[in-house]
């Protein structure tokens, strides 16, 4: 994947936020129990903000994350991928969440990667920050909520 420019960039994560949010309303609409339907729909509507702070930086009107390290406790890493069905519990629907925003960061990282130039660079390093950010909030509940417990 080549990008000729920011606005590129910002469309393509744009786009991606877009598939995340109908990702979890389509979880939403597979899964029976009342109270998961209201957490996709909740992680759903978690992607809009996230859309809509694209757009503002898109509109130069926010920055993105600098450099900084964002903490990863890597608790998504090693649990197994789990397929969405119908009766997914709240355990579940977060081990979902991690790894698609884990799958998110890998895709900026890669691109950041591979872009030449260092605008772009910073750009989609700021879109893997964002993301880095969503999972370690997801590993932190799965962590208070399940890890905890144990």
């Amino acid at each position: 994947m080549k990008f000729q420019s920011v606005t590129e960039i910002l469309d393509f994560a744009i786009k991606k936020e877009e598939e995340a949010r109908d990702f979890y309303l389509d979880l939403a609409g597979k899964v029976k129990n009342p109270v998961m339907v209201d957490v996709f729909r909740d992680f759903a509507h978690q992607e809009e903000g996230h859309k809509a702070k694209l757009l503002q930086v898109k509109a130069d009107k926010m920055g993105l994350p600098g450099d900084a390290k964002i903490k990863d406790l890597k608790i998504g890493d090693n649990l197994e991928e789990i397929a969405p069905a119908p009766n997914l519990d709240y355990q579940s629907a977060l081990i979902i969440a991690m790894k698609a925003e884990k799958n998110a960061f890998k895709l900026y990282n890669d691109l950041a990667a591979a872009a030449q130039d260092p605008g772009l660079k910073s750009i989609l390093q700021g879109l893997a920050q964002e993301e880095a950010i969503h999972k370690l909030r997801f590993e932190v509940e799965y962590d208070d909520k399940f890890l905890s417990e144990n």
